[in-house]
C-alpha cells in the first residue's frame, strides 16, 4: 500500500533550512527558519537556563508522566506573565489551562477544541500569517477565512481593512491574532489600536485566539503583553497560546501553553475537561523539562531578573541589526527606502522582495530567505550585514 504514497511538499521554511544544510559553499547565510541567533551566528544556551538545569540536576524527583494538562506551577506562573499577576490571580476561577509541546501543539489543541465544541466555526487568519497556521487548522478540520493586514503600499497595518473584515464576520468564529512580534510581517498594532480591536471583536461576538511567542522580543515583557491583556477584559472569553522556544531559547524542548478564560467558573471547568480530552488523544501529556525549567526561573527572583536580562540583550540585538541593514542598504544605494523595517518589531521583516529576486539571492549569493520575502532579522550579525546588503542591491537594480 506504501507504494501509492505520494510525497508530500517541503516546508516552505523548513524545507529550506535542509536545502541551506546541504549548501556547500562556505559564505552561505540563512534568513529563513525562525531561530534567534547571537552575533556568532550561535543560538544562545541561555545562562539563566543554565543554572535552572544546574538547581534541577542536583535536584531530582521521577521521571512519571505528568498530568494530562502538564506541569500546575508551570501553568501558573506562564498565566502571569502573560495576562499579569493581578489579572491572572483575579481570572484563576474561570480560566482553563494546560502545559503544551510548543506553541504549534497549543495551537493544535485550540483547533482539535474548537472543531470538536464549536461546531461550523471559521478560523479567521491575517494575511499574510506564519505558513504553518492553515495548515494546523486545515489538519484539525477546522475552515479557514482571511482577513486584511498588511498594507503593501505604507508597509503598515491595514487597521481599517482589518476592522471592516471583523465586521462582516459570523458571530460565534474565531479570530487569530499575533499577540506581538506578527510574523512574517513585524508588523504590530499600537496599544489604541488594540483597544479598538478588541472593541470590534467583543461587539461582532468573536472568539480571540491569541498566538504570543514573542513575549520580550519586540519592546518588553510587559509591554508585549498590551495586546493579549486589552483581550482578556472582564467577562470576556480568550483563547491564548503561548511558547517559550524563542524568549528562553528553549527551541527543541517544546515548551507552551494553552490558556482559555471563560466567563464563568462552572464554563471554565468544562473547557478544561474539553482540552484535556483533546490531548489525551493526541500526545497524551506533555514533557516535563522544559516546562521545570521555565517554572523555576519564573519562581526565582534572581533567575526572573537574569532572564528579563537576557531576553533584553536578545532584543536590542534584534533591534540594532535592523538599523544596521538600513544603513548598509543606503551604503550600497539600494534603490527605495528601507526605513520601515527599524518600525518593525521581533525577528522577521517584511521585506518586499519579490519571489524572482529571493530565488536569485539564494542561488547566486547564498542567502536564503523564504519566498515570500520574509528576513529573519535575527540572522544577521555584523559579519554578514553588508554581503547581505550588497547583494540585495544587485537583486533590486536588476
Amino acid at each position: 500500500m506504501f507504494e501509492r504514497v505520494e510525497a508530500a511538499p517541503k516546508d516552505a521554511i523548513l524545507g529550506l533550512t535542509e536545502a541551506f544544510q546541504a549548501d556547500p559553499r562556505p559564505e552561505k547565510i540563512n534568513l529563513s527558519v525562525g531561530v534567534y541567533q547571537d552575533e556568532n551566528g550561535r543560538t544562545p544556551l541561555l545562562e539563566c537556563v543554565q543554572e535552572a538545569e544546574r538547581r534541577l540536576a542536583a535536584a531530582p524527583t521521577t521521571k512519571s508522566y505528568l498530568p494530562i494538562a502538564g506541569l500546575g506551577e508551570y501553568t501558573a506562573a506562564v498565566a502571569e506573565l502573560a495576562f499579569g499577576a493581578e489579572a491572572a490571580a483575579l481570572s484563576r476561577e474561570r480560566m482553563a489551562a494546560a502545559q503544551t509541546p510548543g506553541g504549534t501543539g497549543a495551537l493544535r489543541v485550540a483547533a482539535d477544541f474548537i472543531r470538536a465544541n464549536l461546531p461550523g466555526a471559521s478560523a479567521w487568519l491575517s494575511e499574510p500569517t506564519w505558513p504553518n497556521h492553515p495548515q494546523i487548522f486545515s489538519a484539525a478540520g477546522v475552515a479557514t477565512k482571511t482577513y486584511p493586514y498588511f498594507d503593501a503600499q505604507s508597509n503598515s497595518l491595514d487597521l481599517e481593512g482589518m476592522l471592516a473584515a471583523i465586521a462582516k464576520a459570523p458571530a460565534g468564529d474565531v479570530i487569530l491574532l499575533h499577540g506581538c512580534c506578527h510574523n512574517p510581517t513585524g508588523i504590530d498594532p499600537t496599544l489604541q489600536e488594540w483597544r479598538r480591536i478588541a472593541e470590534a471583536v467583543h461587539d461582532r461576538g468573536l472568539l480571540p485566539l491569541v498566538d504570543f511567542a514573542y513575549q520580550g522580543f519586540a519592546d518588553g515583557i510587559d509591554q508585549d503583553a498590551a495586546g493579549l491583556r486589552v483581550l482578556a477584559r472582564p467577562g470576556a472569553e480568550v483563547l491564548a497560546c503561548t511558547s517559550f522556544s524563542k524568549n528562553f531559547s528553549l527551541y527543541r524542548e517544546r515548551v507552551g501553553a494553552i490558556f482559555a478564560l471563560a466567563g464563568s467558573g462552572e464554563a471554565a471547568r468544562r473547557v478544561q475537561s474539553q482540552l484535556e480530552k483533546a490531548i489525551r488523544a493526541n500526545y497524551s501529556n506533555p514533557p516535563g523539562h522544559g516546562a521545570e525549567v521555565v517554572a523555576t526561573i519564573l519562581r526565582d527572583a534572581d533567575l526572573r531578573r537574569q532572564w528579563e536580562g537576557e531576553v533584553a540583550t536578545m532584543r536590542n540585538r534584534i533591534n540594532g541589526m535592523r538599523s544596521e541593514l538600513v544603513k548598509a542598504l543606503q551604503d550600497y544605494h539600494v534603490p527605495g527606502d528601507y526605513s520601515f523595517i527599524t518600525r518593525q518589531r521581533g525577528m522577521f521583516s517584511f521585506s518586499g522582495l519579490s519571489k524572482a529576486q529571493v530565488e536569485r539571492l539564494r542561488e547566486e549569493f547564498a542567502i536564503y530567505v523564504v519566498g515570500s520575502g520574509r528576513i529573519n532579522v535575527a540572522g544577521l550579525t555584523p559579519c554578514n550585514v553588508d554581503r547581505v546588503a550588497e547583494s540585495i542591491g544587485k537583486v533590486v537594480k536588476a
